[in-house]
């Protein structure tokens, strides 16, 4: 395969209840994350129009790395849209290059959503799309950022809204999490990590990765609500898959025993001129 670039969005600016405009750093001078958030707090409020606001400017599609992750023994995989959207070919990575070509890409119109079908999947992950979510909660998210295995800690923040202008024009809930740590080796950007999953500490996945900004510590994940609702118009069955529970000194480990096991798996893109 020849080389890629990394498809993450990175964020434009920011909208909080008024208009500030963010000039997003270097992903490789993030400033300090916020203040570590206490674990089991009070349950996350529902939407509300003075949730922050997140521009994204959506680009005309180029060749890029992302990652999916099962949801059943099918072959059906999901991924954040803008990793496939206007890609002539698809593939994931199942060896040390080794791609399957997908057979089929369906994407939400409504949501940075979509689904991959392969044919065939070795286990699914456990989604959890509908227990409370709870501020300070712990995430752990898993994929290939700069098209490398890798993952990061965070807590769940709050709520926010996705904007997209440009090719795609749209809004969206999503979850907005605070990085609190990576594993080591990781450093700078996380394109190529979009598209995966986002754990909870009990090995339930609650979200799928779909932008970051590096200056503020961030990242935002489609809101559980969007991945169910997606699933469901598709009627895709959802199978369970081993999994295990994270936490802040394993989670390594575990990513890697999720990415071993081709619950989580780099996806690539190519598109003909």
């Amino acid at each position: 395969m020849r080389s890629f670039d990394w498809v993450l969005y990175l964020l434009v600016f920011t909208v909080v209840v008024g208009t500030l405009f963010a000039n997003e750093r270097s992903a490789d001078a993030p400033e300090p994350p916020p203040t570590v958030l206490e674990s089991d707090g009070p349950t996350l409020p529902p939407p509300s129009i003075l949730d922050e606001q997140i521009l994204v400017q959506v680009d005309e599609p180029k060749d890029g790395i992302g990652t999916a992750f099962a949801i059943n023994t099918k072959g059906d995989w999901v991924t954040a849209r803008h990793v496939v959207d206007g890609c002539n070919s698809v593939g994931l990575l199942i060896a040390p290059d080794q791609y399957v070509p997908a057979a089929r890409v369906t994407v939400d119109p409504d949501h940075d959503l979509a689904l991959i079908s392969t044919g065939r999947s070795p286990a699914a992950v456990k989604l959890d799309l509908g227990s409370p979510l709870r501020v300070g909660a712990e995430g752990y998210h898993v994929g290939y950022p700069q098209g490398r295995p890798g993952e990061v800690a965070t807590r769940l923040m709050s709520r926010s809204k996705l904007i997209t202008r440009g090719r795609r024009d749209g809004q969206e809930p999503i979850l907005a999490w605070a990085e609190i740590g990576r594993t080591q080796g990781l450093t700078g950007t996380l394109g190529g990590i979009s598209g995966g999953p986002v754990f909870d500490k009990n090995g339930g996945v609650r979200g799928v990765i779909v932008a970051e900004s590096p200056r503020r510590g961030r990242i935002y994940t489609a809101a559980p609500s969007s991945v169910e609702a997606f699933l469901t118009s598709l009627n895709v069955p959802i199978t369970e898959g081993p999994n295990e529970p994270f936490t802040a000194n394993t989670y390594g480990p575990q990513s890697d025993n999720a990415r071993r096991r081709l619950q989580v798996v780099k996806v690539a893109c190519q598109v003909r001129p």
